[in-house]
C-alpha cells in the first residue's frame, strides 16, 4: 500500500487553541521574538522539539498505574532495568530524570581543562555540559554532513580521517572518549551506518580510547540502517540495535525520545570504576540508583517506551511521515536537508530567505514568520544556537515530529502555512539580540526585529 497509516487509534483528545494574528503579534513581541518563551497554549503546532513531546501508549498508561514508588529497590527499577538490559546489552544502567543529566554526570567525572571531545557533531547541551567543564568539543562530521543537498545516504557518519587526525593532534591522553551521535540531530537528523560505528570502534580500539554513543534515537538510527546499508535488510531491528550498542563502552539517552516517555534518561557504563563513581555522583545530585531522581511511574512508562519503539510497525510509520512533509517542502521549491531525517525536516533558512545575512540569524527570522502566519512553533538551529563561536556551517530551521500526536492533516497545515510564507519570504525581518545568557543563549535570550 502507497498510504503508510498510522499504527494506532486514537483514544483520548486534547484541544487546541486558535489564535488571530493580532493576539500572536502581541505575543512574539512579549517574547521577545524567541518562541522558547512562548505559553505553549498559544501554539498551534508545536514542533519546538521531539523530546518529550509525544504521545503514550494505553500499555504506558497501564505501566503508570502499577508504578511503586518505594524510596530503594523498587519493583518499577528493576523492569526498566531488565528491559534496557535485555534491548542493549548494557549490565550497568543508571536512570537519570533526563538526557542531560546522563552528560552531566558523564562529563563531570572524565572531562576537565585540557580535555578535548570529539562527536560528529555535538548537540547543544552535549556541547555546553562539556565545555563547562573546561573541556574543548569537536565536530568532525563527513564532508557530505555539511551539504543540505547531498543525498548521501549516511550524512551522519563520522570523518574517520579527521578523527585520527584530531587524536595524533593533541594526543589519545587527552581525549577521555570519542562520541558518535544517533542520529545527528544538529546535522538535519541524518543517520549514522554501522559501517561507520564498526571504524570508529576500531580506531579508539587502536588509541585504548572509550566510544560512547549518544544514543537519543537509537531505533530510528537502525531503522535507517536496515533500510539503506547493504547487508543489513534481512536483520531485525531489534538485531541491529544490539550491535550498535555492543560496539560501545557506554551510552547517554534521552528517554525523551526513543524512550517515548515525557521525562527520563539512561547513562550506560560498562567500566567497574566508572560506574561506582558514576554511582555516587547520581546519589548526589539525581537521586538513589534504583530511581536517579524519577517516579516509579515513570520506570515503568519508559520500560514499556522501550519495547515499543523498536517495532518495525511503528518505525516505518514514523520515519515515513516524517518524510512525507519533507518531500512535500522539496515538490514546492523548498530546499531542506536532504535526505529528510528521522525526527525532524530541516529547513535550510540561507535558501529561504537569502535576504538575511547569518550575523541578523534567518532561522531566527523564519521561526517568528512561521508562527506570526500560522501558529506554528519551530526551533532555529543556526547562528543562534551555535554560533557564539565559529559560525556554525548551516543555518537551519528544525521541524520536529513529536511521536504519534499529530496526524496527516496537521503536517499538510503545516506544509501549506510554510509555502505561503515562502511565498511572501521578503518580508522577513532581522533580528538582533538585546539580551543573551553567556550559554545555551537560544533559550531565553530576547530579539528585536530590525
Amino acid at each position: 500500500m502507497k498510504t503508510i497509516i498510522e499504527p494506532f487509534r486514537i483514544k483520548v483528545v486534547e484541544p487546541i487553541r486558535m489564535t488571530t494574528g493580532a493576539e500572536r503579534e502581541q505575543i512574539l513581541a512579549e517574547a521577545g521574538f524567541n518562541l522558547f518563551l512562548i505559553r505553549a497554549e498559544d501554539v498551534l503546532i508545536d514542533l519546538l522539539t521531539d523530546s518529550g513531546t509525544g504521545a503514550m501508549s494505553s500499555l504506558q498508561w497501564a505501566g503508570i498505574m502499577r508504578g511503586d514508588e518505594l524510596y530503594a529497590g523498587a519493583k518499577s527499577w528493576y523492569v526498566l532495568r531488565d528491559k534496557v538490559r535485555e534491548i542493549t546489552g548494557f549490565e550497568h544502567v543508571l536512570p537519570t530524570h533526563q538526557g542531560r543529566a546522563s552528560e552531566r554526570i558523564l562529563f563531570e567525572l572524565v572531562g576537565g581543562k585540557g580535555k578535548v571531545v570529539p562527536n560528529n557533531s555535538h548537540f547543544d547541551t552535549t556541547r555546553a555540559n562539556i565545555e563547562h567543564t573546561g573541556a574543548k568539543a569537536v565536530d568532525l562530521v563527513i564532508e557530505e554532513g555539511r551539504q543540505p543537498t547531498s543525498r548521501y545516504p549516511f550524512k551522519g557518519n563520522m570523518d574517520l580521517t579527521k578523527l585520527e587526525g584530531l587524536i595524533k593532534e593533541v594526543g589519545p591522553q587527552n581525549i577521555p572518549l570519542v562520541m558518535v551521535t544517533v542520529t545527528n540531530n544538529s546535522g538535519g537528523g541524518q543517520p549514522v551506518s554501522l559501517e561507520n560505528l564498526r571504524a570508529v570502534r576500531k580506531l579508539c580500539d587502536r588509541y585504548k580510547l572509550p566510544f560512547f554513543l549518544d544514543a537519543c534515537r537509537f531505533a530510528e538510527n537502525a531503522w535507517f540502517i536496515k533500510q539503506r546499508e547493504p547487508g543489513q535488510q534481512d536483520r531485525s531491528v531489534r538485531e541491529i540495535v544490539r550491535e550498535m550498542f555492543t560496539l560501545a563502552d557506554g551510552a547517554t539517552i534521552s528517554a525523551k525520545k526513543d524512550g517515548l516517555v515525557n521525562i527520563g534518561g539512561l547513562l550506560l557504563l560498562r567500566d567497574a570504576g566508572l560506574v561506582r563513581r558514576a554511582d555516587e555522583l547520581l546519589i548526589l545530585t539525581e537521586g538513589f540508583i534504583t530511581y536517579g531522581g524519577l517516579a516509579g511511574r515513570d520506570l515503568e512508562a519508559m520500560a514499556q517506551g522501550f519495547e515499543e519503539v523498536v517495532h518495525e510497525d511503528y518505525l516505518q510509520y514514523r520515519i515515513r511521515s516524517t518524510a512525507y512533509l519533507g518531500e512535500k517542502l522539496l515538490a514546492a521549491g523548498i530546499q531542506i536537508v536532504e535526505p529528510p531525517g528521522g525526527h525532524a525536516i530541516y529547513i535550510d533558512a540561507k535558501h529561504f530567505a537569502p535576504h538575511i545575512p547569518p550575523q541578523r540569524f534567518p532561522g531566527q527570522a523564519l521561526v517568528v514568520g512561521l508562527y506570526r502566519h500560522a501558529g506554528i512553533r519551530a526551533a532555529e538551529i543556526g547562528s543562534v544556537m551555535f554560533g557564539q563561536g565559529t559560525p556554525p556551517p548551516m543555518e537551519l530551521v528544525r521541524l520536529a515530529i513529536p511521536r504519534r500526536v499529530y496526524t496527516q492533516s496537521h503536517v499538510d497545515y503545516v506544509v501549506e502555512a510554510i509555502i505561503e510564507v515562502f511565498g511572501q519570504r521578503d518580508r522577513l525581518r532581522p533580528l538582533e539580540i538585546v539580551a543573551e545568557p553567556p550559554t545555551l543563549r537560544h533559550f531565553t535570550a530576547r530579539f528585536r526585529e530590525l
